[in-house]
């Protein structure tokens, strides 16, 4: 059975350090069990408690589950391996103390590297990393994932983002194919897989076989079209409302269900979609975005 959770960053809680002050784990929470989600990811550590007594507390008054927590570590580089894998399993930890067969969401340290922020939509082979570095990101990836998971019990998964060094359809392929799928599975972001120039119906379909974590957002065609016609960075694209309500931009949702369905995948579709301080109200966002979801077949939890 698929399950509909939103995440923080829907709220405007994200990794980046960005103008605006986003609302409180409280008000989230409250406002995500109000728009039928069942579930959530936790959010940048303390956003939430992080005493796993009154994290699971706060979640259980608004029978929500908690399904993974985003982990970025900087991969190219070998000498952020060790603190990475430390904070991931730091936090692996808390999951493994709440929630049921979770999931560490490891990324790329998005925003990082200034050339992939700045060519993020648009990036060309001359972007990427070496064969020597792809070996540095790939073992990294797979020691990060092996540490969270021989300490806490918790798989992991790689989420493909814009403004990393995973970004094109090209370099999801060439990260999965260089780890062990037993060990590092893939979080699909159809947003994400659009905005890096893929089509997300064609990508779940080529790696049905990894996926074990979903994100649904949404991709507008034609703000990716004035982005790369602008040449904004990353962070305007998100500004400017790239990853926009579900329904209203070019992702093929309809297709992904069927295909979920076609797959017997059984997991977690989360919602997001990066709704910013002064971009508008999260709340009606999530709400609607809960509501095409259940127009498209995803039925909402009973009360």
């Amino acid at each position: 059975m698929i399950t509909i959770a939103n995440a923080p960053c829907s709220w405007g809680v994200l990794e980046f350090d960005l103008d605006g002050e986003s609302a409180g784990f409280e008000q989230v929470l409250d406002e995500m069990q109000a728009t039928g989600y069942d579930g959530t990811e936790l959010g940048d550590w303390d956003f939430m408690p992080t005493d796993p007594v009154a994290l699971k507390d706060e979640l259980d008054a608004r029978k929500l589950e908690l399904l993974a927590a985003f982990a970025p570590v900087d991969l190219s580089d070998p000498e952020a391996h060790t603190s990475g894998a430390e904070v991931a399993v730091r936090t692996a930890k808390l999951l493994a103390a709440v929630a049921k067969n979770p999931f560490i969401v490891l990324a790329d340290e998005n925003g990082k590297n200034t050339t992939r922020t700045q060519h993020a939509g648009r990036i060309k082979p001359e972007h990427g990393l070496t064969d020597e570095q792809w070996e540095t990101f790939g073992q990294g990836a797979e020691r990060v994932a092996r540490d969270v998971y021989d300490q806490t019990g918790v798989r992991t998964v790689f989420h493909h983002h814009c403004a990393g060094f995973v970004e094109t359809p090209a370099e999801v392929e060439k990260l999965l194919s260089m780890t062990d799928p037993d060990v590092l599975g893939l979080c699909f972001d159809a947003g994400h897989y659009m905005f890096g120039g893929g089509d997300p119906v064609a990508g779940l379909r080529k790696h049905a076989d990894r996926i074990w974590h979903v994100h649904f957002k949404d991709c507008h065609p034609e703000i990716a079209a004035q982005a790369r016609t602008e040449s904004w960075d990353y962070f305007e694209s998100v500004r400017k409302g790239i990853f926009c309500e579900l329904g209203l931009g070019a992702v093929d949702f309809p297709a992904l269900k069927a295909i979920l369905n076609e797959l017997n995948y059984d997991g977690w579709i989360v919602v997001e979609q990066d709704v910013l301080p002064g971009m508008g109200n999260p709340k009606d966002s999530a709400q609607r975005n809960r509501d095409y979801l259940e127009s498209i077949g995803f039925e909402k939890p009973s009360t």
